[in-house]
């Protein structure tokens, strides 16, 4: 570049500064999860009077759309923490592996993230979680009448799992090179156009697709395999401990007044047969 060019630019420069910091004032979110906002308790949030929920949808009765609204047993979770804030939580829908690996935390896309997340080691090296607030079960969802109780008799056959969860981690643990998807609905797809021969995913998922009209008729839970893990919301890691306090406040509170089991009857179609009793 030639010296002139140089000075050019230079000259620039301190309009082109100030240009980005009137970007950056004008919404709060934009350079962090702290975002400059603060609402009770301290609490530091992306967004003034919003407190943002990343997920990845669908992922019934977790969370899904249900006309122009996100609903279901995490949204409810998320919505507790936020009426002790006095704000209002509002869904982004993100990819999986953008949520788990800490980074869209970290960028200030959101405040949270529920997305029927399993706690595991290696994602609380990116992330920060409450208490579990719900036990893992996941099933193995397999044509009806075929008489599949176990991953063994499927060996030979082709095994569909969402990227990047616990029942990918399952299969592959089992011997699988499973086939992956991005989202929940997209393997549901693949399942029913015979991309592959049976699936796993999480128990309530598989409960409320075979709900859907027809797939009962054609599928069903050939187990339910019990790992002994729990779900877990987040937070950015080191990052916002006041938020982690909050959420574990009304995540206790819900368990111990009866809110959370009225909510999980509500989504689940049942009684919990257990609930979780935190760390």
């Amino acid at each position: 570049m030639a010296r002139r060019s140089k000075l050019k630019v230079l000259a620039l420069l301190p309009a082109f500064a100030l240009a980005v910091v009137a970007c950056g004032s004008s919404d709060g979110g934009s350079t962090g999860s702290s975002g400059g906002n603060t609402a009770a308790n301290g609490v530091k949030l992306v967004e003034a009077g919003k407190i943002k929920t990343c997920t990845n949808l669908p992922y019934p009765p977790f969370q899904f759309k249900q006309g122009d609204k996100t609903v279901g047993f995490d949204v409810d979770m998320v919505d507790l923490a936020a009426k002790k804030l006095g704000v209002t939580q509002e869904i982004v829908d993100i990819q999986f592996d953008v949520i788990k690996s800490g980074a869209a935390l970290n960028s200030g896309k959101c405040d949270v993230a529920a997305a029927g997340m399993t706690i595991t080691d290696e994602r609380k090296q990116n992330l920060d979680f409450t208490n579990p607030y719900f036990d893992e079960v996941i099933a193995l969802m397999v044509p009806k009448g075929s008489g599949i109780t176990s991953l063994d008799q499927l060996k030979d056959k082709k095994l569909g799992v969402q990227r990047g969860t616990t029942s990918l981690d399952y299969a592959t643990e089992k011997g699988f090179t499973p086939v992956e998807f991005e989202d929940s609905g997209k393997q549901l797809q693949a399942y029913q156009a015979g991309q592959v021969d049976a699936v796993l995913q999480d128990l309530p998922v598989v409960n409320e697709w075979l709900k859907k009209q027809g797939l009962g008729d054609k599928y069903e839970v050939g187990a339910e395999i019990e790992t002994g893990a729990q779900y877990g919301i987040a937070v950015k890691k080191g990052g916002n401990p006041e938020l982690l306090k909050t959420l574990n406040e009304a995540l206790d509170a819900a368990i111990k007044d009866g809110t959370w089991a009225k909510s999980y009857e509500q989504w689940m179609g049942s009684k919990p047969k257990s609930t979780p009793s935190g760390k």
